[in-house]
This record gives C-alpha cells, structure tokens and sequence, in this order.
C-alpha cells in the first residue's frame, strides 16, 4: 500500500495515549491511527445499527439484572486461537 507522509498537531495528553497504545501493541503510531480509524469508521456504520435490539437487551438487563462483565470477556477473547480456548462466558447476576 502507499503511504502518504501527513503532520498532525496533538496536544500532550493525546500524543501520551498515542505512544502508550503504540508501545503496549508494539506497533509504529501510524498503525495504532489507523487501527482507530478502521474502528471509528466501522462504529460509524449507521447500517450496523439495531436500536431496536439494544433496547430489548436493556430491558432484560434491567429485569433480571444478568449480564457478562467485561473482564469476563476479556478473558474469553484472548484465549481465541490458543490451546486452551474456554468457551463463551455465561450471563450471571451483576451488582
């Protein structure tokens, strides 16, 4: 792929996330921007939208109070692709 050289201004906080990102994914900060971007555009897409599922999930939340929190989750998803790769985690009392 080409690449196109760019300046960017950040302020001092921004340019500190960037770098931290960058180091704990050992990856150049031109990556980490694009990386972001590729997220941003995909959280964009406004087709992907089903406000009417979200809903429904709220409300069953609310009702039963059950969900997976995200260390949980977190767990489960770097395990994908290893050897001991655990299966999804299960919905349970929250709070």
């Amino acid at each position: 792929m080409a690449t196109v050289r760019r300046t960017l201004e950040l302020d001092a906080e921004t340019d500190a996330r960037l770098r931290a990102l960058s180091d704990a994914r050992g990856q150049e900060p031109s990556v980490t921007v694009a990386d972001a971007l590729a997220l941003l555009d995909s959280a964009a897409d406004e087709s992907d939208l089903d406000i009417e599922e979200d809903l429904r999930r709220l409300r069953e939340f609310e009702r039963t109070g059950e969900g997976v929190p995200l260390e949980d989750v977190k767990v489960w998803v770097r395990s994908w692709g290893t050897a001991n790769e655990l299966p999804p985690p299960k919905p349970r009392k929250l709070g």
